[in-house]
């Protein structure tokens, strides 16, 4: 049925699908359809950041930026749903055509550039939310916003989402915003967290409740910078990394008519990339912080291979787009099953 739903999306422009899709969805969450979706499955819940996932599987952020149909989403069996970019003041971003779909290598172009409705609007919508997953929010800056201000906009989505989020991620590596991976490194970095660490333990001491902070980083680093930007991390007490962003190499796909498009290459072609970052960050870190895997997972394999890499959760994006929720299903049969066989010592 969803490679029938495919074949036709995929005649429409990459972007007018992608906007279709949301909106039936959310439609059929306002209708209550999300019960005949499927719902979480009874798999092996795993512990990450002081919260219980309910598998391992989960959506990563940027296919439902503006939070309208994460709900409907969350009913396809994921166990966590990260919703946005989410930056303070809503924006168009980049101008169209931004979206590209290279099928012949299961890729993703992008340039979109944060587009979405600000910050009010999305806090509007997961206020009152009924899924029973974890929910994640990833946050970044507002391309007029400059880099040496960043920090204020991360703050005040952060100080904004905190209250209805399970987890927050500081999108610090997405190519489509200019100067914004410059942040990733030295005392930029730092001085960027530092704010959000505070804000996060503030809200804990008042609250009584811990909002666990990510960062989200990118593959297009050598091994030595990926460890300098660990050391930041742990150093400055954030509870956990999400490697990785899309990539700006083109490697996988010279000769396509797209390659030259720029913007952020997602997809099977990132697969090995970020599988490679997943197993620095953990030979490095040796458990001091858990890590999240997303980058090329079409397949039950993939999402093992990037576990055994040594991440504890993984998420599903361009996969999603090109296998559906076929995949989510095999994906966490396989991670479950993983899982199961290292609680049995296998």
């Amino acid at each position: 049925m969803y490679q029938l739903a495919r074949s036709l999306l995929f005649k429409l422009d990459a972007e007018v699908s992608h906007e279709l899709s949301l909106d039936l969805l959310a439609a059929g969450s306002r209708l209550g359809l999300n019960k005949f979706l499927g719902g979480l499955p009874s798999t092996r819940p795993v512990d990450v950041m002081g919260l219980r996932f309910p598998n391992a599987v989960g959506l990563a952020a940027g296919l439902d930026k503006n939070a309208d149909a994460f709900e409907a989403l969350g009913a396809l069996g994921f166990g966590f749903v990260e919703v946005g970019t989410v930056t303070p003041k809503g924006q168009a971003g980049n101008p169209k055509p931004r979206l590209f779909r290279l099928p012949e290598h299961e890729a993703i172009i992008n340039r979109m550039g944060f587009n979405n409705k600000g910050v009010d609007h999305l806090v509007s919508r997961i206020k009152s939310h009924r899924y029973p997953g974890v929910l994640g929010v990833n946050i970044g800056k507002n391309l007029t916003t400059s880099v040496e201000d960043a920090a204020a906009d991360y703050l005040a989505c952060l100080e904004s989402v905190i209250p209805y989020a399970d987890y927050i991620t500081a999108n610090i590596s997405s190519p489509n915003t200019p100067g914004l991976r410059s942040l990733q490194f030295g005392e930029s970095l730092a001085q960027l967290i530092a704010p959000l660490v505070a804000a996060r333990d503030r809200y804990e001491a008042e609250q009584g409740k811990r909002v666990p902070l990510a960062v989200k980083i990118a593959p297009d680093m050598t091994d030595d910078e990926i460890k300098m930007v660990a050391d930041t991390l742990v150093a400055q007490g954030v509870d956990g990394i999400i490697a990785t962003n899309t990539t700006l190499s083109r490697d996988a796909v010279v000769g396509h008519a797209f390659e030259k498009e720029a913007g952020g290459l997602s997809g099977a072609p990132v697969r090995d990339a970020s599988t490679h970052v997943v197993k620095v960050l953990a030979e490095h870190l040796k458990d001091t912080l858990p890590i999240i895997g997303v980058g090329g997972i079409s397949s039950g394999a993939d999402a093992v291979e990037k576990l055994q890499a040594g991440a504890r959760l993984v998420q599903i994006y361009s996969g999603f787009i090109y296998h559906g929720p076929e995949l989510i299903k095999e994906a966490i049969a396989s991670t479950d099953a993983y899982y199961r066989e290292l609680d049995l010592g296998i």
